[in-house]
């Protein structure tokens, strides 16, 4: 990969959608070299793909709920089991795998605290190789991002 792939890949970071004619403006190639260059990027796996991300407003008087879970241990299996488990609960909005204290934080939206009592119960603690659970619940949303 040399500096105009990194170019490419740069401008599309900004905008997935750019025509190929804007996006070899951009990088300093002719549309036919730039189309070239972004195809062998798809082909080589270096774009694995492209996505729309959709801004999903929070559900009206939603709670949000950030919790820290720790897995009893982080092997691959285990990392993987987990966020398996993890991407199949609508609860959640967000999932990271973080380095100190916790392996993951999510962020969850729930109606109130019985709610996410029983999303603690039937699925969180449920979920495979987790070995401990800490939530707090969010008084408000100072930045939305």
């Amino acid at each position: 990969m040399d500096d105009i792939d990194r170019a490419i890949i740069r401008e599309l970071r900004r905008d997935g959608r750019m025509p190929n004619a804007a996006l070899a403006s951009a990088v300093g190639l002719s549309p036919s070299a730039c189309l070239r260059r972004l195809r062998l990027l798809e082909r080589n796996g270096t774009i694995r793909g492209y996505t729309v991300l959709v801004e999903e407003p929070p559900t009206r008087d939603a709670v949000t709920v950030i919790v820290q879970i720790t897995l009893e241990r982080q092997t691959d299996d285990h990392l993987r089991r987990f966020e398996d488990a993890v991407r199949k609960c609508p609860e959640v909005r967000a999932c990271h795998l973080m380095t100190g204290m916790s392996d993951y934080l999510l962020r969850v939206e729930v109606r109130d605290a019985a709610d996410y009592e029983r999303l603690h119960k039937e699925a969180l603690s449920r979920m495979p190789g987790v070995a401990r659970i800490q939530s707090s619940f969010a008084i408000r949303t100072v930045i939305r991002g």
